[in-house]
């Protein structure tokens, strides 16, 4: 199982931010490689498990990102884009329910939760500190 997720953390983490890199130019193929790390290693998938899971997440996270591309470009209301993830999050509860036990799929959308959140206060105090190195370089 150890070897399994570390051959799993290994791919994750270099094949697909080089990937990422060449096509966007940003962070976000570092910043999902390490949610699929982190996943991985919360929910303790069995090899079977995340052979099935994998795919239906990355399902999930197209549809995930296809709304969220959408809000943005339209400015639609934000009830009406929640709405709409909350009913991909209710559709693949089910899909997700093919691939792992019903405590596994719960706790996902709570680890999926978590680290969102974890991602959030990094780049908010990232964002702090070049602010604050700003004023100092101003300052001089």
């Amino acid at each position: 199982m150890k070897k399994y997720l570390l051959i799993t953390a290994l791919f994750v983490g270099f094949l697909l931010p080089a990937q990422a890199q060449d096509e966007n130019k940003n962070d976000g193929g570092r910043i999902e490689a390490l949610k699929i790390a982190y996943i991985t290693k919360k929910l303790n998938l069995s090899p079977e498990e995340a052979q099935k899971f994998w795919p239906v997440y990355n399902k999930y996270t197209d549809e995930i990102r296809r709304v969220q591309i959408e809000s943005r470009q339209n400015k639609g209301s934000e009830l009406e884009r929640e709405e709409k993830l909350l009913n991909i999050r209710k559709k693949f509860n089910g899909e997700f329910g093919k691939a792992l036990s019903a405590d596994k799929v719960n706790s996902f959308f709570k680890v999926e939760k978590e680290f969102n959140g974890m991602v959030q206060k990094e780049m908010m105090e990232r964002r702090q500190l070049r602010l604050e190195n700003r004023n100092r370089i101003k300052q001089r």
